[in-house]
């Protein structure tokens, strides 16, 4: 601890665990790739809870749709680059964390540039089958040691009651985690060690409403201010208490394998 003001922060995480425990929670550095409405309640989860040396990736900027669900979209952020809006808020929170923030694109050509086997744990966040499948490779081919988390699809679902954990091959019912399934199987490659995953078993809704920009329920929409990923892609309803769920959930576990509780 730096000074009596972060060792008041810390007091009550301290009191529970002990102080051997929130040393190891000190010294962990973590690597959270998408900072939306899963990572960013993480990011924010993991710093309240000792974590000191954390690396945020994210391409997009905040947009206004953010605002109904990630915890940096407020509306004096619109606009921001995402990843320095939310390093902003956790300087906030404990102004003696570490910080790195990427504006960066996961992908296959850039996964190399991250670094990985310097991170105790990796937090998977990220929407794209096809760049969500990669990192799921490249993370389980590092040492067991290395703890691996990855949200599924957190979009669609109203029901807070069945978020879940299970690993890879065991979850139920999300269509996301049966995508990356298929899509290894009919590559021929699987992923190098078992990994927890969070996900709901709720069956996924049907938008109910309309976009208000492209007037369909099935909103193609492209985020207008991604300046680093500009596509097209299907824009899912979604809610803070699941997505939030979500992200606080896969904290819990990374704070649980740092302290060798789980």
């Amino acid at each position: 601890m730096n000074t009596s003001l972060e060792c008041g922060m810390q007091r009550r995480t301290e009191l529970l665990l002990g102080e051997e425990n929130m040393a190891r929670i000190n010294n962990a550095r973590v690597l959270i790739f998408g900072i939306g409405g899963v990572g960013s309640w993480c990011a924010e989860c993991l710093v309240r809870s000792g974590v000191k040396h954390i690396t945020i990736v994210d391409a997009d900027r905040v947009c206004i749709t953010n605002c109904n669900r990630q915890l940096v979209a407020t509306s004096k952020t619109v606009g921001q680059v995402k990843v320095e809006a939310l390093k902003a808020r956790l300087l906030e929170v404990n102004p003696y964390v570490e910080v790195e923030a990427l504006q960066k694109v996961y992908n296959a050509e850039s996964a190399e540039s991250f670094h990985m086997e310097g991170y105790d744990a990796i937090i998977d966040a990220i929407d794209s089958l096809s760049e969500k499948a990669d990192l799921i490779l490249r993370a389980t081919s590092l040492p067991e040691n290395v703890t691996f988390v990855s949200s599924m699809g957190a979009a669609l679902r109203v029901d807070p009651f069945q978020v879940r954990k299970a690993e890879f091959w065991k979850v139920n019912g999300d269509p996301l985690a049966r995508a990356i399934r298929k899509k290894f199987k009919k590559q021929g490659v699987k992923p190098a060690r078992k990994f927890f995953c969070v996900y709901s078993e709720e069956k996924p809704m049907e938008n109910l409403g309309t976009c208000t920009i492209c007037n369909t329920a099935e909103c193609v929409c492209r985020n207008y201010d991604n300046e680093l990923n500009a596509k097209k892609v299907q824009v899912n309803g979604s809610l803070c208490h699941i997505t939030s769920i979500f992200g606080m959930s896969i904290a819990g576990i990374v704070l649980s394998d740092l302290i060798g509780k789980r």
